[in-house]
């Protein structure tokens, strides 16, 4: 069963098209969405949560259209979006008081306990909390109310490797039910790979890959050495390629490449990397 399920979504802009945008989201699994600024991450989660209208396709959220998701429904689902998207002029006490009438099975206790353990103070407005303590209170509202599924746009952006760490080890938790899923973007791909099951990567608006994390690091690995050795590996086994002052370096596929052959792991921001910026064979 997939709690997302995104079919052929498109969005036209003036400047950027998000061009059918497939992939899914299985319960019980973490989907890691990577990609450039600007590549089209936000605006496929904002189309997720209903917040845009897409020009073609859809995402359907527990097997139905978002656009027509019930209010209980979205209750099923916490998001915490780039942005700070709480109320600035109201301290966590007051922000408890307002979900308790967005959210049906809002749990003070929970919101709090993530507040004591976030080390954030209940009687300071949010506009005076830093940037990362603002996430840190986002994710807070996010996972006290019974969420089954989780949406999550840079939740970790502007927080320090202990506070990142920490967050991690709160998602490793909220997996621990099967039920649950979560669908996370974030530039700190080092994150991702230590909590994700599947990597979905979008560049210039279109999905490059949706994969296994494990398949990826089977598939793929790094090779360097000069231009005819490059090229003696053959077109079939070159996904992308860069040069440098002492070389070439390319992204390769394994399965296709000589027995023998001196190569490299390569780890998910590589793979991003080279698919980004390389050139094609």
């Amino acid at each position: 069963m997939n709690n997302i399920s995104v079919r052929g979504m498109t969005k036209k802009f003036n400047d950027f098209t998000l061009g059918g945008v497939s992939f899914d989201v299985p319960a019980g699994s973490v989907v890691g969405f990577i990609g450039e600024n600007g590549a089209g991450k936000s605006t496929t989660i904002k189309g997720i949560l209903g917040l845009i209208a897409p020009n073609g396709g859809g995402a359907y959220v527990f097997g139905k259209p978002a656009a027509s998701l019930s209010k209980e429904d979205k209750n099923r689902i916490g998001a915490v979006l780039g942005e700070n998207c709480l109320p600035e002029n109201l301290t966590l006490k007051e922000v408890s008081v307002v979900m308790k009438h967005i959210f049906t099975a809002w749990q003070d206790s929970a919101f709090f306990a993530f507040a004591d353990r976030f080390a954030l103070p209940r009687d300071k407005k949010i506009r005076e909390f830093s940037r990362g303590m603002q996430q840190k209170a986002a994710l807070a509202v996010a996972l006290s109310h019974g969420a089954e599924l989780l949406i999550l746009d840079e939740p970790t952006s502007g927080l320090d490797p202990v506070a990142r760490d920490e967050i991690l080890d709160i998602l490793y938790d909220f997996m621990q039910d099967e039920r649950h899923s979560v669908l996370i973007s974030s530039h700190i791909v080092s994150d991702l790979e230590k909590l994700c099951d599947y990597i979905v990567f979008i560049h210039g608006g279109k999905i490059v890959f949706a994969e296994e994390k494990d398949s990826l690091k089977e598939k793929y690995a790094l090779f360097r050495g000069s231009a005819e050795e490059l090229a003696a590996l053959g077109r079939n086994a070159v996904a992308a390629y860069m040069r440098g002052d002492f070389g070439m370096s390319a992204l390769v596929y394994r399965g296709e490449v000589p027995a023998g052959t001196p190569l490299e792991r390569a780890g998910i921001e590589d793979i991003m990397l080279y698919y980004a910026r390389g050139e094609r064979v």
